[in-house]
């Protein structure tokens, strides 16, 4: 089983005011998501379930990804701020043997990854990392890959 974590792209506004949780995307942001989602279309990238945070910012990375490949997106509130090995243990559990392309939020996917792993990864805005489950029931697996938006755009 592969998870696949996404985490949104760019959503810093100088002048935001309202509450952090309807925070949309940038344009830096959407053009950011829109350069990975057409290389993850050229490499043939196709999880059988899109899941996403329900924050503006993440189902608008998850909803141009989703366009892109041709793939469905579901929110999940587990996905919110705050995740843990209990929320993606649930997530896991729901999608059994299925690939899984999470999209969300920092620092969550990183301590999330490095729980799973015992890897010390960063995500950068729209980076996009690969985790090999190796027991479903313990949640171990092996970081394949960590691919900054940077490394995504120029394929």
């Amino acid at each position: 089983m592969k998870l696949f974590f996404l985490r949104h792209g760019e959503a810093n506004w100088e002048d935001w005011t309202k509450p952090d949780d309807e925070r949309p995307l940038t344009k830096k942001g959407r053009k950011q998501v829109e350069a990975v989602a057409r290389a993850l279309r050229k490499l043939e990238f196709h999880p059988n379930v899109i899941l996403t945070s329900p924050l503006p910012r993440a189902w608008e990375t998850a909803n141009i990804v989703s366009q892109e490949l041709g793939i469905e997106y579901e929110t999940t509130s587990l996905l919110a701020p705050g995740l843990d090995l209990n929320g993606l243990r649930q997530l896991v559990n729901e999608h059994m043997d299925r690939d899984i392309l999470f999209v969300g939020h920092e620092p969550d996917f990183s301590r999330v990854i490095a729980l799973l792993t015992g890897g010390n990864v960063r995500m950068a805005k729209a980076g996009l990392a690969r985790v090999d489950l190796q027991d479903g029931a313990a949640l171990t697996g092996q970081l394949v890959w960590l691919a900054p938006p940077k490394i995504l755009k120029e394929i």
